[in-house]
């Protein structure tokens, strides 16, 4: 099929930075980050941003390109990433789709319009003003009045997903989960090949990420989070919440010592990793390359190499 996307996923620091620049060297390619941090300004050692010596001159795109300091929806990034890979496809190019948000990969390639409210109107506001004053339970009940079956996949816990489901509903007379089987019955936007990058033992994953929070920290991680401060990003930011980052604010309001901070950095990057290849391997679309012990890049590059070709990609 034309147009067929390329897409590096897989779990954090399992080398898909370098497995994309490597298949946009080897197919004329550039790449699109799929990482829902990476592509807040200011945020490159805590979100692993791939930086001009691992991008080899090799165009990426959606890296570096939101304010921290205000929210940023899937489908703000649908709309921003779409429009990337359009005018890479028109100027000739294989767009290379790297990252291991998951949920922003299946809505990208999916390209469905999305149910009103995702860039956070009046309603929105109003449903987390309720949320605040009324609790998550409130609200829940008040989901099961309007779409029961929605409402029974989510516990007061999940207060994102409930304001959202009913936002969803004030804003377009449907209910999520009449939505969301509408959009499942739409042919994809983009057709793609999904090649996945894992460790064959999850203990050399682990031992990764943990050196890799080690290099983060070296490189300035404490620093990079007194300069987000610095600028104004508000401690309550989406951006800041992320895992590294909040970790790291916890120490520097002196609720956590450094050594602790950076001991829960690992145990959360670990856990996501987890969450990340759950989610992933939910999909029997991605062909998965294991990695040994250490990471063979010639051979995963001639591994994806093969899987591309038996889908005409060249």
């Amino acid at each position: 099929m034309a147009n067929r996307l390329i897409c590096v996923v897989g779990p954090t620091a399992c080398g898909k930075t370098r497995m994309g620049v490597l298949l946009a060297q080897r197919y004329d390619g550039e790449v699109v980050s799929c990482d829902s941090m990476q592509l807040y300004r200011g945020m490159v050692i805590g979100t692993a941003a791939p930086t001009p010596e691992e991008t080899e001159g090799v165009p990426h795109h959606m890296v570096g390109v939101a304010d921290p300091a205000q929210p940023y929806s899937v489908a703000r990034y649908v709309a921003d990433a779409s429009q990337c890979v359009d005018d890479i496809l028109a100027r000739g190019k294989q767009p290379i789709i790297v990252g291991g948000t998951g949920l922003y990969l299946d809505a990208l390639l999916a390209g469905h319009d999305f149910a009103a409210g995702q860039f956070g109107g009046v309603i929105r506001q109003e449903l987390e003003a309720r949320l605040a004053a009324e609790g998550a339970d409130a609200l829940l009940c008040e989901l099961r009045g309007i779409d029961p079956e929605r409402a029974a996949q989510l516990n007061p816990n999940d207060a994102k997903r409930i304001v959202r489901a009913l936002e969803i509903f004030y804003e377009t007379g449907k209910t999520m989960t009449a939505h969301d089987r509408e959009t499942q019955s739409i042919p994809p936007r983009y057709a793609s090949v999904r090649l996945g990058f894992a460790f064959a033992d999850r203990t050399d994953m682990k031992a990764l990420i943990d050196r890799r929070v080690d290099e983060m920290v070296a490189q300035g991680l404490f620093d990079e989070v007194r300069a987000l401060l610095d600028a104004g990003v508000p401690r309550t930011s989406t951006a800041l919440q992320a895992i590294g980052y909040k970790e790291c604010l916890a120490c520097l309001d002196g609720k956590a010592t450094q050594e602790d901070a950076v001991a829960e950095i690992k145990l959360r990057s670990r856990q996501y990793a987890k969450r990340q290849l759950t989610w992933l391997r939910r999909s029997p679309d991605v062909h998965w390359y294991l990695w040994k012990q250490t990471r063979d890049f010639r051979a995963a590059l001639a591994f994806s190499t093969e899987i591309l070709a038996r889908y005409g990609v060249s």
